[in-house]
């Protein structure tokens, strides 16, 4: 299971220097934290239940944040600038 966190480390660092080419910093500013944030939780050998409640309380945050992003921040459009 630690292998797996190193492949979503591998999989948002990716992404992250996608967005920082792309000049989104806040966004690839985000997805490094990650990427350090995963790539170390990988190196702690924990056993397998401990990984899988970790994943479900990051896909949680993730869940809510979205929502609360996408309901009261995001402010509709059709690529108009």
């Amino acid at each position: 299971m630690d292998r797996m966190y190193r492949v979503l480390a591998f999989w948002t660092g990716i992404f992250a220097v996608l967005f920082f080419v792309g000049d989104m910093f806040n966004l690839a500013l985000l997805f490094f934290a990650q990427t350090g944030a995963l790539l170390a939780l990988s190196f702690l050998n924990l056993s397998e239940r401990v990984y899988v409640y970790i994943f479900g309380a990051y896909l949680t945050i993730f869940f809510v944040g979205f929502t609360y992003y996408s309901t009261f921040l995001l402010v509709p459009s059709f690529g108009g600038h």
